[in-house]
């Protein structure tokens, strides 16, 4: 086995899970803004995929001709920020695996589709934000999003490390494919997709949580 120098965390659905409040600030925003009712589960079909998506897809599906994704997208995260103060919690076994990697020796880094201020709003709501990750990857430092393998292979660039030499821990299919795409290996999380469709996007290893493997298994 190729040995490993460095793990790669997904965000949302592997460390924390904020797809709800996200959701409900996007329902608030379109109420709010646009004077329109959305619901949740409109959100759905663009999770992981970065909030100009997120919230874009939405707009379109609605079709809201006067959509603004820089004004829409900073009155979203306003009420987010509002919504999640001493509520999101972290994921089972998330903060103490992540820990352990580090106690590992590991390198650690965060890639997430989100932009900055939400990805730091969850870090510091589940004490993650300072003093733990070698580097931390959001959705506007790239380009691509997944499924293409960009986020993946900045934060390895950011690291220092080579792709066969990295983990990837992720919870959507599509974060799968950009694991793999990016020549990674890849552990697939259940908290969001089920196990098939996790392991035909072709997750190395599968587990219901963080809680459910330990750190030295990836090494």
């Amino acid at each position: 086995m190729k040995s490993t120098k460095a793990i790669i965390f997904d965000m949302d659905g592997v460390l924390t899970d904020s797809e709800w409040f996200i959701a409900e600030a996007g329902r608030l925003m379109f109420q709010e803004t646009h004077h329109t009712k959305v619901q949740h589960e409109d959100f759905l079909e663009f999770v992981g995929m970065g909030e100009n998506k997120f919230l874009g897809g939405v707009a379109a599906k609605y079709g809201i001709t006067d959509f603004e994704i820089t004004r829409d997208k900073a009155r979203t995260y306003a009420i987010y920020v509002d919504i999640v103060k001493g509520k999101l919690r972290p994921l089972p076994g998330a903060v103490e695996f992540v820990k352990a990697c580090v106690g590992l020796g590991l390198k650690t880094a965060v890639a997430t589709s989100t932009d900055y201020i939400k990805m730091m709003a969850n870090l510091e709501a589940i004490g993650l934000a300072t003093g733990v990750f070698d580097a931390m990857v959001n959705g506007l430092d790239v380009a691509r999003h997944k499924p293409f393998p960009d986020i993946f292979l900045e934060a390895a660039r950011r690291i220092d490390t080579a792709p066969e030499h990295c983990w990837v821990v992720e919870d959507s299919v599509g974060g799968v494919e950009a694991a793999k795409a990016a020549g990674m290996r890849c552990l697939g999380i259940l908290t969001t997709f089920p196990e098939a469709a996790i392991r035909n996007a072709g997750a190395d290893i599968i587990a219901k949580d963080l809680s459910a493997v330990q750190a030295g298994e990836l090494v």
